[in-house]
């Protein structure tokens, strides 16, 4: 996505109140007017040690984790920053006023449940599975293929790979090709089958799997030889050269053609 697209979504509601509630303490400080309807006119223009403390804290945080989630464009960090922004923020306003802190997480709430983040509108081919119901699909037909991605509804990481995995599965699925999404966040006996840390703190939010015949053959991010988890950016073209998808596609359309071409004599011969 680029940089022009990018200022584009920036535009909708859901990351333009992101961005005042992740400043609302710093603009009720140094904004004039405002300080001095918010806190008393002393403390106006300054912050205290602990609360740039709890701000720099903040700024690590958001470094560290967009490093970890291989975040490369602007949407991702304002997402990331945002995030960890509003649970800073919500300690502030409850030591500076208990009523101050309610009012604030009421307002959060508010936003995550009435503006929701802008969600990929075009085609998509993505089945979705409820946790152990997986399994079962890839015991009932083990000729078929399928990329499943592993998500949870709260991973910034995982809703910038939606749209990107949503437009691969329109581009790719065959019968024998499938696309399918288990949220481990609401399914947490998935994550436990399927090996994924489904925690905050998870590097494996989101992890895309490859299945044949029923068996995981690879996936994204893996383990390198130290054990410890490889960097992965999902961007349309790392998972298409990741997972070689051209060449999957090609192979899975020849052997449908293969089967229709042994269809096709056995109706004749008959």
């Amino acid at each position: 996505m680029s940089v022009l697209e990018d200022a584009k979504q920036l535009v909708h509601p859901y990351y333009i109140l992101n961005i005042l509630m992740s400043l609302s303490f710093l603009a009720s400080k140094y904004v004039p007017f405002l300080c001095e309807y918010v806190f008393p006119r002393s403390e106006c223009g300054e912050l205290a040690m602990w609360e740039s403390e709890i701000l720099f804290f903040m700024v690590v945080i958001v470094m560290f984790r967009t490093r970890k989630s291989g975040s490369r464009n602007m949407l991702s960090y304002i997402s990331t920053a945002a995030m960890y922004a509003k649970i800073c923020n919500v300690l502030l306003w409850f030591y500076a006023d208990p009523v101050y802190g309610i009012l604030y997480v009421v307002v959060v709430i508010a936003h995550f449940l009435v503006v929701g983040e802008p969600v990929y509108k075009g085609p998509e081919k993505v089945v979705y599975f409820q946790g152990k119901a997986l399994d079962e699909e890839l015991q009932r037909d083990r000729n078929c293929i399928w990329l499943i991605t592993f998500f949870t509804a709260w991973s910034p990481s995982c809703s910038r790979l939606a749209p990107i995995f949503s437009k691969l599965s329109a581009e790719y699925t065959l019968d024998n090709l499938k696309f399918g999404k288990v949220d481990v966040g609401r399914y947490p006996d998935a994550a436990k089958h399927y090996h994924i840390n489904d925690t905050a703190f998870s590097v494996q939010l989101p992890t895309i799997s490859v299945f044949k015949e029923g068996k995981e053959v690879e996936r994204r991010p893996c383990l390198d030889s130290k054990q410890k988890f490889q960097k992965f950016y999902f961007t349309e073209d790392n998972i298409k050269a990741a997972f070689d998808l051209n060449n999957l596609y090609m192979e899975c359309k020849k052997v449908l053609e293969a089967k229709r071409g042994k269809k096709e004599e056995h109706k004749k011969s008959d």
